[in-house]
């Protein structure tokens, strides 16, 4: 009996040393049953996982180890692609903006949904395929995991794109709305990139909203009075 017992937690042992080598990247299915391939139930162990806790489940066919570091970005690139981290998720996420972020929102190709899920809230707005591809970046985080996520100029090109009835029609509008509304500093605003917001004029929404975006970038350094 006590030798079952022993054998039973080095068994227990070597299955979550299994578990925790996949780290905090979200799994399917699929992959779980091929780490526990050597049980003959591997889906009864999955399930056993799912009840104590060792497994979360994001949706359906869809999980991630409850013990390792949670990153949500990176579940967001996972649970509905393809994606990238925008908005003002993104704007909090490089420290441009002071509001704290309940929802992880992302931009997508695929059609707009939202889920709901153990971890948080997660939104996704659609963009088409070419806008899409604009500035964005992989995010490495020590060495041990990436997620795809809007430069901040792409973020602030999205938020003027995915706000419903945003309407900014001059470069006073565009200031008061970066400055006052989203409260994003000047020094900030200086190091965007204008090269991005040309590019989202050409394939994206709001193109005269991104060209007031654009003058204002060009002429930031100068005195409001004299240029605007």
């Amino acid at each position: 009996m006590q030798k079952l017992l022993y054998l039973r937690k080095v068994l227990f042992k070597k299955e979550m040393e299994t578990l925790n080598s996949l780290h905090n990247i979200p799994i399917n299915s699929a992959v779980l049953k091929a780490f526990f391939s050597n049980l003959k139930y591997p889906k009864n162990k999955i399930s056993d996982l799912k009840k104590s806790g060792e497994l979360i489940r994001l949706k359906k066919d869809l999980y991630v180890n409850s013990k390792s570091v949670i990153s949500k970005e990176l579940i967001a690139n996972h649970l509905y692609g393809t994606s990238y981290i925008s908005l003002e998720t993104a704007l909090a996420h490089y420290g441009m903006i002071p509001e704290r972020v309940y929802i992880i929102r992302s931009m997508t190709t695929k059609r707009a949904k939202s889920f709901t899920t153990p971890l948080g809230n997660f939104e996704y707005k659609t963009v088409s395929a070419d806008y899409f591809s604009i500035g964005i970046q992989q995010e490495i985080i020590e060495n041990q995991y990436a997620f795809l996520i809007a430069t901040p100029t792409k973020a602030i090109c999205d938020m003027i794109v995915a706000t419903p009835n945003l309407r900014l029609q001059s470069v006073i509008a565009m200031q008061s709305y970066l400055t006052e509304d989203l409260r994003i500093d000047f020094d900030i605003l200086k190091t965007l990139d204008k090269n991005i917001v040309s590019q989202c004029i050409e394939v994206g929404k709001k193109k005269r909203e991104l060209e007031w975006l654009l003058r204002f970038l060009e002429n930031i350094g100068a005195h409001i009075n004299n240029i605007w």
